[in-house]
C-alpha cells in the first residue's frame, strides 16, 4: 500500500501541504450536543462518574481538566485529551473507531468526551471521508493549532515528527490504516522487551532519501552512490529502485540498543512484481484476513516465501 518508491526517475516529495481543515459541521454537531451531555467539563465528569464504576485497566477516576496558557489563551484539557492530540499527530489522520479500540480501550464515553472537548476548542477536526472501496470513515486530524498546543506541552519527543491537516481522500485514509498496522506491530515489539516506539510515516523517509539523491543533480547517481545512500538510511537496493516501506517502528530493544522494522500493508491490489520488491526489501508484510490468501497465491507464483501476518 506504498504511497512511492524512490527509482531513478519520478523523485519529487508528496506534497504535504495540508488542506484546510474548518470542521464546521462537526463543530456544530459538539455544540448542539450540549443539552445531551456533552456541552461541558463539569456534565463530562460528573455523567461519566455517575454511569460507569471501572471495569478495566483502562479504565480509572476521570481526572479534571486543568488550564493551559498558551498564545493569549486559555485551553482546557485532561492528560488523557493531551495523548491523544500526540496519537493524531504521529499519523496525521486516525479513525475515530480505531481511536476508540487502541486509546480507549472500548470505552465510548470516555472518547466521546474527550474529542468534544478539543474539536470544541479548535484543536481538533473531524471528516467524513469517502473511501473508494468501503463507505465513508470519520476520520480525526489536528488543526494547525492544535499541532502548535500539542508542541508547546513537551508531550512528543523532540526527534518524533508531528503532523496535522487532511490531505487528498486516499492519503487521509492511508493515513489511517497505517495507525491500526502500527499497533499491531508494537503489540510484538513490547512482547520482545522494546520500548519507547517512534513512528516514521512514508513520506518522511521519502524526503530524506529524496534529499540525498537531489545532491546529484539532474545526474543519475551511480549504482555504488545509490547503494550508499540505502544503506544510510537503513533501506535496501531492489533491480535500482530504493523501495519505502508504508511505516517504519524505531525503538529502544531490550538491551538498549535503537532497533527498526519496517512494515508495508498489502491489499489485494498488490501486483506480483510490487510483492515481489517489498519482500526483497526486507519489510514485514501485513494484511487484513480476507486479502492473505490472493497474496499468497501471488508469492508462490513467484516462487517467494515471507509471513503475511494479520492486521
Amino acid at each position: 500500500m506504498s504511497r512511492d518508491y524512490v527509482s531513478n526517475e519520478s523523485l519529487d516529495p508528496r506534497d504535504s501541504a495540508p488542506e484546510p481543515v474548518s470542521g464546521n459541521r462537526h463543530m456544530d454537531r459538539c455544540d448542539s450536543s450540549r443539552g445531551q451531555g456533552l456541552g461541558s467539563d463539569a456534565q463530562d465528569d460528573a455523567r461519566l462518574t455517575s454511569e460507569r464504576a471501572p471495569r478495566t485497566k483502562a479504565d480509572r477516576p476521570v481526572e479534571p481538566r486543568k488550564p493551559y496558557e498558551f498564545r493569549g489563551r486559555t485551553y482546557t484539557v485532561r492528560s488523557s485529551e493531551i495523548e491523544t492530540l500526540a496519537e493524531l499527530g504521529k499519523f496525521r489522520a486516525v479513525a475515530s473507531e480505531d481511536l476508540e479500540e487502541f486509546r480507549y480501550y472500548g470505552e465510548k464515553d470516555r472518547i466521546r468526551s474527550d474529542v468534544a472537548n478539543l474539536i470544541r476548542q479548535g484543536l481538533v477536526a473531524e471528516k467524513s471521508i469517502p473511501h473508494s472501496d468501503t463507505a465513508p470513515r470519520g476520520l480525526l486530524t489536528l488543526t494547525k493549532k492544535g499541532h502548535q498546543f500539542l508542541r508547546s506541552t513537551g508531550t512528543v519527543p523532540g526527534n518524533q515528527a508531528t503532523h496535522y491537516g487532511f490531505t487528498k481522500p486516499r492519503e487521509a485514509h492511508h493515513d489511517a490504516d497505517l495507525y491500526r498496522l502500527y499497533h499491531k506491530a508494537v503489540e510484538d515489539i513490547e512482547r520482545h522487551g522494546g520500548r519507547n516506539p517512534r513512528v516514521v510515516l512514508d513520506f518522511e523517509l521519502k524526503k530524506r532519501v529524496f534529499h540525498d539523491l537531489a545532491k546529484f543533480g539532474p545526474e543519475k547517481p551511480s549504482a555504488e552512490s545509490k547503494q550508499e545512500i540505502a544503506e544510510k538510511h537503513g533501506l535496501q537496493v531492489v533491480r535500482g529502485k530504493i523501495p519505502l516501506p508504508d511505516l517504519r517502528i524505531e525503538y529502544e530493544g531490550r538491551d538498549g540498543d535503537m532497533a527498526r522494522v519496517d512494515l508495508e500493508l498489502a491489499t489485494e491490489h498488490y501486483r506480483g512484481s510490487n510483492l515481489a520488491e517489498k519482500v526483497r526489501a526486507g519489510f514485514s508484510l501485513y494484511a487484513r484476513a480476507q486479502d492473505a490468501p490472493g497474496l499468497r497465491r501471488v508469492l508462490d507464483q513467484k516462487e517467494l516465501t515471507a509471513e503475511i501476518l494479520s492486521l
